[in-house]
């Protein structure tokens, strides 16, 4: 399983997509804050402020979104390309290797999800002289949960790039689905009024729950951590079941 983790690992840091999204992202943060600036006036900014009520929901399309890109190239592609038989063929059970990639590209849709977070923050306070800056507590507990929810969304994706194996196919069809997908929940518990909790407490309407994490109490803080914990393995595991038994050629 370390060799497998560490073979995933080195084609992530070769992976083209996933230094050309870092990148951008870095190059957002850098410029974006200047357009801010300019527009609202410094003396007007306050960074505690827009981290929290602009930033990190902004990011949340980051953490939806942006993976969905690598994965289609970091683990769609391996199918079309037939780099996944070639693995599959070295003798390694399919278990293992199915969760080494999971395990690798979760880390990588993390360090896509927390760029925004920590250089956007960072390079706009080094601009204004870092007044008014989010509370140390309150920044490590929105990054914690940024982390697991880009986990949790990050074991979705991996169960979806393994169905479609065609890169761009998977793309298209991952970005619009987590788009769509909780005007879709809405609908159906709106339907189904026993579905409504679970609704409710799914990744997809937590995520938007991260900006509160300061002012929840210990209950909902539980149901934050447990949610995107449990979603990454059971779509961990569902993906599993179907690599296991997908015909790969």
């Amino acid at each position: 399983m370390g060799n497998l983790i560490k073979a995933e690992w080195y084609k992530l840091r070769k992976d083209r997509s996933f230094w050309f999204l870092i990148l951008l992202l870095l190059a957002t943060s850098i410029f974006y804050p200047l357009l801010i600036i300019f527009d609202e006036g410094a003396e007007l900014i306050k960074i505690s402020n827009f981290y929290q009520s602009d930033l990190l929901n902004a990011n949340i399309y980051v953490i939806k979104l942006i993976p969905c890109i690598l994965a289609g190239f970091f683990i769609s592609k391996e199918y079309s390309s037939g780099t996944m038989k070639n693995i599959v063929s070295s003798g390694n059970s399919r278990a293992r290797i199915y969760f080494a990639k999971l395990i690798v590209f979760s880390i990588g849709a993390v360090i896509i999800s927390i760029i925004i977070p920590i250089f956007l923050t960072g390079t706009m306070g080094a601009y204004l002289g870092f007044p008014d800056m989010p509370e140390w507590s309150y920044f490590v507990k929105t990054l914690g949960f940024i982390i697991l929810y880009a986990a949790a969304f990050a074991s979705l994706m991996t169960f979806f790039a393994t169905i479609l194996t065609d890169s761009g196919k998977a793309i298209a069809f991952m970005i619009i689905f987590f788009q769509m997908a909780e005007g879709i929940l809405t609908t159906i518990a709106e339907y189904i009024p026993f579905f409504e909790p679970l609704v409710k407490n799914s990744i997809f309407y937590l995520l938007w729950n991260i900006e509160n994490v300061g002012s929840l109490n210990s209950k909902d803080l539980l149901n934050m951590i447990f949610v995107p914990v449990i979603s990454f393995a059971v779509f961990g595991g569902l993906g599993g079941i179907v690599f296991r038994k997908k015909e790969i050629k």
